[in-house]
């Protein structure tokens, strides 16, 4: 694939260790500790979609207990950028889909303030009961920020908030990104529609045809923080079966260095499927107002 096809992440230094970027219509994954700058690589990717798209990206984030990723901090001092929230008012979708300027949201923060742990492990079964049941409404909604800003020209999107846990099939973030990314970033445009319209999308029907986009052409990343802090160890970690990794077509490991009594940052490309890429390890420093930055 040719680099002007790729996903550019708005990173130089990194576009070149991809082979010009992302491939589009494919998952990658971010992985490293809190503090190591995800989520700062995450705005900056995002932001570059008003430069190759013509719009910036969307951030999906699954914290549930209130954390913040600061989003909105990293987003205005980098990029100038304002962030918009998306609330759901519960209304028909049709009465805000199809306008932009009330669909066309920056940040979705469907689980803040829930307060549960992310584990299965750690709620007794009617608690498994009543949070299945209540994620299944904010699934609804979810439907409607997704569909809602790539009608309208999004190509890109961030999933952040992800949490470290033993295994991810114990994880609720890990089983509703599942459901996100089968049924809502891979499935036709028309398919997702007639999931959110259900019995009114024959009269919905014409201006879904009008607003199809190619769901092939989106990019999603996904922001996973590790137990891990330093880089050897994650390029050391094993990759369970079934593992979000196991299905990514490309991994990006973020994490500390040491050389003697010096600490530092870098980042590796662990696996970039399809496509050459470059394998040695890429020094950075966080610049306070320009993010990421390579260390020569």
């Amino acid at each position: 694939m040719s680099a002007a096809k790729r996903i550019q992440t708005g990173i130089p230094e990194l576009d070149s260790r991809l082979g010009g970027g992302l491939l589009p219509g494919t998952l990658t994954v971010i992985l490293g500790a809190t503090g190591i700058g995800k989520t700062q690589l995450g705005v900056q990717f995002l932001n570059h979609g008003r430069a190759q798209e013509g719009e910036r990206g969307i951030f999906f984030d699954m914290t549930s207990r209130g954390d913040s990723q600061s989003h909105e901090e990293y987003a205005e001092r980098l990029c100038q950028w304002k962030l918009t929230t998306f609330d759901d008012d519960g209304g028909p979708p049709a009465d805000f889909l199809w306008n932009k300027a009330r669909a066309r949201r920056d940040v979705c923060h469907l689980f803040k303030n829930v307060g549960r742990r992310v584990s299965l492990q750690d709620l007794n079964e009617d608690q498994q009961r009543e949070w299945q049941a209540d994620l299944n409404r904010r699934l609804d909604q979810t439907i409607r920020f997704f569909y809602g800003n790539f009608v309208h020209g999004v190509r890109r999107c961030i999933i952040d908030g992800v949490e470290p846990v033993e295994r991810a099939s114990d994880s609720f973030q890990f089983e509703t990104f599942e459901y996100i990314y089968h049924q809502l970033l891979r499935k036709e445009s028309d398919w997702v529609a007639r999931d959110l319209f259900r019995a009114q999308f024959r009269e919905q029907a014409e201006k879904v045809a009008a607003h199809a986009y190619n769901h092939q052409d989106v990019a999603c990343v996904m922001l996973c923080t590790s137990h891990e802090v330093m880089l050897d160890d994650l390029i050391e970690r094993p990759i369970e079966t079934g593992d979000v990794l196991a299905n990514a077509n490309t991994i990006i490991l973020m994490g500390k260095t040491r050389d003697g009594s010096r600490t530092g940052r870098a980042l590796y490309v662990a696996k970039h499927r399809g496509s050459a890429c470059e394998e040695s390890i890429w020094p950075y420093r966080i610049d306070g107002e320009r993010g990421l930055v390579a260390v020569s």
